[in-house]
């Protein structure tokens, strides 16, 4: 994998397959995560998805990376401090954000208009454990260095019965058949860091980590075209593709719930009286009537 394919994610995006992919991903997300409530949810990475647009918790943050190019088209401000989830929701100066009276330290965009960015190492997130309702992972994992220590790092933030949502390349399709050609001859057809990850092997991880799978979807269909002419030629594959055969869509989406074995939430206590069987007398005692010397 060649490092323009990373660099160039925002032109990927732009291109008809990019936009292809991402109206699909972006129907999905509004319709799942309307439903999520709690306090703090974060979107990590790609910020040309905007995961949480539909979503009504109060603090909403966008964590990125500045070694990842799939934070572009935004760029770290060096003036920046590293921020943390109690950030979201404060004032000031809030993780990548930059004060309207102050001088941008880098030129470029630091963060998304309305939404507070919050720059720091996704393998290292300085966010406090538990502290997480919903945590949405778009093609996060394809562009880490380590998957499974991100997902531990999800698994540590978000509290118990918190949500988690991955989305990603699916190996087993038209797309990862050509990506994987792609690889090999220096023309990758999907912007990604690392081997995409096959939805059957990402179910496994979650598992392990404690995770209960909730809800998966495949999506795109379509050949791997690069034209907007050809892909809706094709148009027909969506219908036939979600019937006949689901698992081989280019794109994937998991939902799942952070479990925490041996737990589990209770009223008030309440001490219960013995109740004597039924046909059943007190023994007698020795200031009874029927007590005979």
């Amino acid at each position: 994998m060649t490092d323009r394919a990373i660099i160039d994610w925002p032109a990927w995006t732009d291109s008809p397959p990019g936009r292809y992919v991402l109206d699909w991903e972006q129907t999905q997300l509004d319709r799942v995560v309307s439903d999520v409530f709690g306090y703090h949810a974060l979107q990590l990475g790609l910020p040309q998805l905007d995961a949480l647009r539909e979503n009504r918790m109060p603090c909403r943050g966008l964590v990125l990376d500045a070694a990842s190019g799939a934070s572009a088209p935004y760029t770290y401000p060096r003036s920046a401090r590293r921020g943390s989830v109690s950030d979201i929701c404060g004032a000031g100066n809030v993780g990548g954000e930059i004060p309207a009276n102050a001088a941008p330290a880098a030129p470029g965009l630091h963060a998304p208009a309305g939404r507070s960015a919050v720059w720091c190492d996704l393998l290292d997130l300085p966010i406090e454990a538990q502290s997480v309702d919903l945590l949405v992972m778009p093609h996060t994992l394809e562009f880490t260095s380590d998957p499974h220590r991100l997902l531990r790092e999800a698994e540590r933030v978000l509290v118990p019965e918190g949500q988690l949502i991955i989305l990603g390349f699916n190996s087993l399709s038209l797309w990862g058949v050509r990506q994987s050609i792609g690889k090999m001859t220096g023309r990758p057809f999907v912007p990604s860091a690392v081997d995409l990850i096959a939805f059957t092997r990402l179910k496994d991880w979650i598992k392990l980590l404690g995770f209960d799978l909730e809800r998966g979807r495949f999506g795109c269909y379509r050949p791997p075209l690069a034209s907007d002419q050809w892909l809706a030629r094709y148009g027909f594959m969506e219908a036939a593709g979600d019937r006949w055969w689901p698992i081989f869509g280019a794109t994937y989406m998991i939902k799942a719930i952070k479990r925490v074995r041996g737990m589990r939430l209770v009223g008030p206590l309440k001490v219960k009286k013995p109740v004597l069987a039924a046909g059943l007398t007190p023994a007698a005692t020795p200031n009874t009537r029927n007590h005979t010397e």
